[in-house]
């Protein structure tokens, strides 16, 4: 037998202004740190309106991190220092590891009148900070999908369910990055690994996350689970709910955040803006 975890937070994503006007919802940032190490922020841009987000977020630095945005809508155009650019459609993921630095844009365009996607933020640990930036491009059709004995579906974006692995690996925080769907009244588990840190993000429908829960818990809600237990033990509501479950090793170190560049201390996260500004920030030219 298993022991569930239990919910420790739990709260609605909250609405903020971004890039050049984009209007978004933020589940978790700035505010919240550390719960959530080794991951930084996930943010929700799905939107109706392509005034909410067409402006999107032109040039600017990364430092110290990496980014993954996950489409499920429309497309992100984007361009670097590096001279890399595409675009990261429906169903597909971009995992960027900035590292020592990368200067890059991004721009939402809908499909179909439809745009929307997350875009997580994971830390990188100081011995890794400086590494050589690099991208995981992945496909919609390179992700597998699990269908568990239970009817859960799940997408493996990364780290393995049923025996089948994710597409992006050899990530510093040993992440999982889950999208799963449960039907009316299905039942949930999965283990996750001691000392890790494990949160859900709804998406769709809604479920119970917790043994003890009562009320149900909607879209646009995150939850945190606590360190105690092997597993997490979900249940949807009647309607099904869908939600994105993300898992990690916690870094449990300094955090000096500014802006779109996280370093360990004051006096590296003032370095990293002072190389921008002089034109030396790019380590790594291409």
């Amino acid at each position: 037998m298993h022991r569930a975890r239990t919910m420790v937070k739990t709260s609605r994503s909250r609405g903020t202004l971004e890039g050049a006007g984009v209007r978004l919802h933020r589940a978790f940032g700035y505010s919240e740190i550390p719960a959530f190490d080794p991951f930084l922020m996930l943010d929700d841009f799905r939107a109706d309106r392509p005034e909410d987000y067409i402006a999107g977020f032109p040039w600017h630095p990364h430092r110290g991190i990496e980014t993954v945005t996950y489409m499920l809508e429309g497309t992100v155009e984007h361009g670097d220092s590096m001279g890399h650019a595409g675009s990261v459609d429906a169903g597909c993921v971009q995992w960027m590891t900035a590292g020592s630095g990368i200067i890059h844009q991004e721009i939402p365009k809908p499909v179909n009148g439809r745009m929307g996607g997350f875009q997580l933020w994971v830390n990188l640990p100081r011995k890794h900070k400086m590494m050589e930036p690099r991208y995981q491009e992945i496909k919609a059709d390179e992700i597998p999908t699990v269908t568990l004995p239970d009817g859960a579906s799940v997408k493996v974006i990364c780290g393995t369910i049923a025996g089948v692995s994710g597409p992006v690996r050899d990530i510093m925080a040993e992440p999982e990055y889950l999208d799963i769907s449960l039907g009316p009244d299905a039942p949930f588990s999965h283990p996750v690994k001691p000392g890790y840190m494990a949160a859900v993000y709804v998406i769709g429908g809604s479920g119970r996350f917790d043994p003890h829960q009562d009320e149900e818990l909607e879209n646009g809600t995150i939850v945190l689970f606590g360190e105690s237990g092997d597993a997490v033990d979900i249940r949807a509501g009647k309607s099904g709910v869908r939600f994105l479950f993300f898992s990690g090793k916690p870094l449990r170190e300094s955090i000096a955040w500014g802006g779109p560049i996280v370093m360990n201390t004051q006096e590296e996260l003032q370095r990293a803006f002072d190389e921008y500004e002089r034109g030396t920030f790019i380590r790594h030219p291409a």
